[in-house]
C-alpha cells in the first residue's frame, strides 16, 4: 500500500468547489491588462504610485479608501507581520506595506492573481515588502503562531465552512494578535438579488448575519475588539468609472447588472457591509 497521502470525500469536493471558486475569478495576463489599463488612462508605467494602481488592484467594496479605513481600526503599526487571507491582486498588501510599514505575505487560490500581484509588486520594487503565495484560506500553509495580523477584504463570501476558516486565521495567529477583516454578511432581508460580485447564484453564495458571524468567529477563540457597519459610508467616493476599474476589467459585461443589484441590496437591506478587528488572546500567565 502506498504511504502517499489519500484524500477524504470532504476534501475531495473541497478541492473540486475550489476550483470552482478559481474558475469563476481567473482571468489570464491580468498584471499585463492592468498595465495597459493604465497606459490607455494616461499614466507613465515607469512611475507608477498605489493611487495609480488602485481603481485596478483594489477588487473589494470602498477601494483603498475601506483598505485605509480598516487598517486603523486595526491599529497597524510598522514591522507587522500580516497574512493577507484571499489578499488577490496585492492592492490592499501594498497598502499596508507602504503607508503603514507592515511587511505582508498575501494568500489567494486563484493562481493568475497570484501571478498578477507578483508582477505588480515586483514593478513598484515592494517584493521585499509582500509576498505572494497560492494556496486555500481553509489550508493555511503556515505553521502556528506565524502572524501579527490576520487581514482579509471581501474574500469569505463563496467559504461554506466559515468554523474552519476562522480556526486556521486563529492557529496561525501569535497569542496577542489581532483578526481585522471587511466581509459582506446577511442583511434582515433575505434573499439577495442575484447576480452579485462573486456569484451568480445561491450556489456560491455563503453570507450570515452579523449575529450569527460575531458567535462563529468568538467560537473560534477571538475576542472583539471593534465592529462597524460601514453598509451606509461613502466608502465609494473615489470610485473610477466603470471603464477604467479591475470590476469592469475581470466582470465586463456583467457588472451593470452586478452593480444594480448591488445598490437594491444594499438599499433593501439584503446585504450589509462590516469591518470588524478581533484579537486572539494571550494566555494568562499564572
Amino acid at each position: 500500500m502506498s504511504d502517499r497521502q489519500v484524500e477524504s470525500p470532504n476534501e475531495a469536493m473541497t478541492a473540486a468547489y475550489e476550483q470552482t471558486i478559481s474558475n469563476y475569478w481567473g482571468r489570464s495576463g491580468l498584471g499585463q491588462a492592468i498595465l495597459d489599463a493604465l497606459k490607455a488612462s494616461g499614466k507613465h508605467l515607469e512611475a507608477l504610485t498605489l493611487d495609480d494602481l488602485a481603481p485596478l488592484d483594489q477588487f473589494h467594496g470602498g477601494g483603498k479608501a475601506a483598505t485605509q479605513r480598516l487598517a486603523h481600526l486595526a491599529a497597524l503599526s510598522p514591522g507587522t507581520q500580516v497574512l493577507d487571507a484571499g489578499g488577490g491582486l496585492g492592492g490592499p498588501a501594498r497598502t499596508l506595506a507602504v503607508e503603514f510599514g507592515c511587511h505582508v505575505t498575501v494568500l489567494d487560490l486563484t493562481e493568475p492573481y497570484v501571478q498578477a500581484g507578483e508582477f505588480l509588486t515586483a514593478h513598484l520594487g515592494l517584493s521585499d515588502r509582500v509576498a505572494h503565495q497560492t494556496g486555500s484560506a481553509l489550508a493555511l500553509p503556515f505553521p502556528e503562531s506565524s502572524f501579527d495580523v490576520v487581514w482579509t477584504q471581501n474574500s469569505g463570501m463563496n467559504i461554506a465552512d466559515k468554523a474552519r476558516l476562522y480556526a486556521g486565521f486563529h492557529r496561525v495567529l501569535k497569542p496577542g494578535g489581532r483578526l481585522a477583516f471587511q466581509e459582506p454578511m446577511a442583511g434582515p432581508v433575505q434573499p439577495p438579488i442575484f447576480p452579485v460580485m462573486w456569484a451568480r447564484d445561491a450556489a456560491s453564495h455563503f453570507l450570515h448575519t452579523p449575529t450569527e458571524m460575531r458567535e462563529l468567529i468568538e467560537s473560534a477563540g477571538f475576542r472583539p475588539s471593534a465592529w462597524d457597519d460601514v453598509t451606509m459610508e461613502d466608502l465609494q467616493s473615489s470610485t473610477p468609472d466603470p471603464a477604467y476599474s479591475i470590476q469592469r476589467l475581470i466582470m465586463g459585461d456583467d457588472l451593470l447588472a452586478i452593480r444594480d443589484a448591488g445598490r437594491r441590496n444594499r438599499d433593501e437591506g439584503r446585504i450589509v457591509m462590516v469591518h470588524a478587528v478581533f484579537d486572539r488572546p494571550a494566555p494568562t500567565q499564572p
